[in-house]
């Protein structure tokens, strides 16, 4: 059984993205996580100076957090009648990048399904604070869905890659998975011609191309502006799904999350999956 976690703030764009998921995976059996992580009555300043041995417990909070996480519950089983998925609630006072980690842990999490923006989400941010901190430091995939993003099957995944990754397939098992589920054409988009790709790069577009078989294309596009060249792909092919790995030696790192933090005129339209590029556990490549 798939193990999803999903934080929510009790936001419209939380709920939206809840909805996403359990429309994404409505044909797999899922243990759905709803977590709420409330913030304690003293505000911290400074993040360094936080101890959660001292900080006080609030049980007020917690109880107004653990009414709101059954009124969603309530409101997901009245919408959403799948004997497929079964819902967990969890309430915890602290902050949301820690507690997701722990509960990926302590849950055994194979994926976060989270909204793009939080209550108080600013429209000219790409994500929110709290949505990027996630993808920089959370060891699990993560799915970013837009705000008022309504779900439609996935026809075609867009996977852009500089090929500076050694690709493992285990790696790539959500990407393969949902493209498996829904018969999608994955297209893979090098930014870059093939002429001006190093011994190593080559070795590893080999290697991907194993993994990902079967419906996938690839496109080498002359070097630019890398957000200019999805931006413009996607206009003339468009798309259902966004994923890149997570990689401080690749683009994604270097590009988006740096853009965010400038507020760039970039936005994504499409659920967006980032993946993490160090190992999960029982990965031996």
């Amino acid at each position: 059984m798939k193990r999803i976690l999903l934080p929510t703030d009790f936001s419209e764009n939380a709920y939206n993205a809840i909805d996403y998921a359990l429309n994404l995976f409505k044909e797999e059996a899922c243990s759905f996580y709803l977590l709420h992580v409330f913030s304690p009555s003293i505000y911290y300043e400074e993040r360094t100076f936080y101890d959660d041995r001292k900080m006080p417990l609030d049980d007020e909070n917690q109880i107004d957090s653990l009414r709101q996480l059954n009124e969603l519950r309530e409101r997901i089983l009245k919408k959403f009648k799948n004997p497929k998925h079964i819902f967990v609630p969890h309430s915890t006072l602290g902050f949301l990048v820690d507690e997701i980690g722990t509960m990926i842990e302590k849950e055994e999490i194979d994926l976060v399904i989270m909204g793009t923006k939080g209550a108080t989400g600013a429209k000219e941010v790409l994500f929110g604070t709290n949505t990027v901190d996630v993808i920089k430091k959370i060891e699990c995939p993560v799915i970013a869905v837009p705000s008022n993003y309504t779900f439609s099957a996935l026809e075609n995944i867009l996977f852009p890659t500089d090929y500076e990754i050694d690709y493992r397939k285990e790696q790539l098992a959500e990407l393969l998975n949902i493209a498996n589920e829904y018969n999608s054409a994955i297209h893979i988009l090098h930014i870059g011609g093939s002429s001006d790709l190093s011994e190593q790069q080559v070795s590893n577009k080999l290697k991907l191309q194993k993994i990902v078989k079967g419906n996938s294309l690839f496109y080498d596009i002359p070097n630019g502006n890398t957000v200019e060249v999805i931006y413009k792909f996607q206009a003339k092919n468009p798309m259902d799904f966004l994923i890149m790995i997570q990689n401080k030696r690749t683009f994604l790192e270097r590009l988006l999350i740096k853009s965010i933090v400038k507020k760039i005129g970039f936005t994504i339209t499409i659920p967006f999956m980032v993946i993490p590029h160090w190992s999960k556990k029982g990965d031996t490549q």
